[in-house]
């Protein structure tokens, strides 16, 4: 399993999977961060947007995402204040600049996006700003893996570990993966010839009835990972269980804002109503991002469920695996 939605869109867009014999199968995994964001996150946002004097800001992927209330992009196309950043040190320059606004942003990611977010907490407590939240729906990738090796449903025998979250977690967050479950991990950089090498040394771990952690991504990826943004992620959130679109919940897979921060918490500053219970019917992005199924086995898929009408996330992200098999997925075979 490739885990990460980037060496899902690398591998499709090179054609690796026509290169590989029958008898070897790729399949994509939860590493998209949009992609795996619960209905409960999405609605809550949602619901903050009609607040009066509220400002929401999020990446641009997540913008389009439904959820059972609709979505950020409907809101904002209705005349809703929801701005799309590539930063959130954008939404705390906005905060400063309308100081009668409130602005939340929408934090999702894993460990290469929250070290950023934990920074600009950070930031906007040093500098006082008082108008300005963070939604944190955070999620940590090895736990997921763990959850995923624990599901008998799928026969997993080896890992293509995520390259950018490993920039900053370094290798060791995996072993427990390769030393208690038996299955293999190589960290893989992005280029074909960077998972074509990553499969083989893959392979070889298996030939062998060996399983470690080795790094392939050996230009970008140190074994410690980075030591400022560790420090960050320490010093802002806590580890807390996290719900995952499709896993359910995982233990210790999130993080919140720790109560020295709290007061930038938007889970803390304002209350929210139940979410609705109602479901999109026929969307299976769940199963997709278990890996349990090919998204074209989802009756829905290039149907009822485009990335100009999608259904549900895994349509919706540059990353998502629906989204990219309906690009570059050719025959769907």
């Amino acid at each position: 399993m490739e885990v990460c939605g980037t060496h899902t869109v690398s591998i499709f867009k090179s054609g690796i999977k026509s290169l590989l014999p029958p008898e070897l199968k790729l399949v994509s995994g939860p590493g998209c961060p949009v992609c795996v964001t619960p209905d409960e996150d999405i609605d809550n946002v949602l619901f903050l947007s009609t607040l009066p004097g509220v400002i929401i800001t999020s990446f641009g992927d997540m913008v389009r995402v439904p959820g059972n209330r609709g979505s950020l992009e409907k809101i904002k196309s209705e005349g809703g204040r929801v701005r799309v950043v590539y930063s959130p040190l954008e939404s705390l320059q906005l905060a400063k600049e309308n100081p009668r606004e409130k602005v939340i942003f929408f934090g999702v990611g894993f460990e290469t996006t929250s070290p950023l977010v934990g920074w600009t907490i950070f930031r906007a407590k040093k500098e006082g700003v008082k108008n300005f939240w963070v939604y944190s729906s955070h999620k940590l990738i090895p736990p997921a893996m763990e959850a995923l090796a624990q599901d008998r449903g799928i026969k997993l025998e080896g890992f293509i570990c995520p390259g950018h979250v490993s920039t900053i977690i370094g290798s060791s967050p995996y072993r427990v993966i390769a030393e208690k479950y038996g299955l293999p991990c190589v960290i893989s950089g992005f280029e074909p010839k960077d998972i074509l090498e990553s499969i083989l040394m893959l392979l070889k771990q298996i030939k062998e009835k060996k399983s470690r952690v080795e790094i392939q991504y050996k230009r970008a990826v140190r074994p410690e990972g980075n030591p400022w943004a560790k420090e960050v992620l320490e010093k802002v959130f806590e580890v807390e269980d996290a719900k995952w679109r499709g896993l359910g919940l995982i233990p210790r897979s999130g993080l919140k804002i720790k109560e020295e921060f709290e007061e930038f918490d938007a889970k803390k500053k304002f209350s929210f109503p139940p979410s609705p219970k109602e479901k999109r019917k026929g969307c299976l992005c769940g199963e997709v991002l278990k890996g349990k199924i090919d998204p074209p086995s989802c009756p829905q898929f290039g149907k009822g469920c485009t990335p100009e009408r999608p259904l549900g996330p895994c349509m919706v992200s540059f990353e998502g695996t629906c989204s990219t098999w309906y690009k570059w997925g050719g025959s769907y075979n």
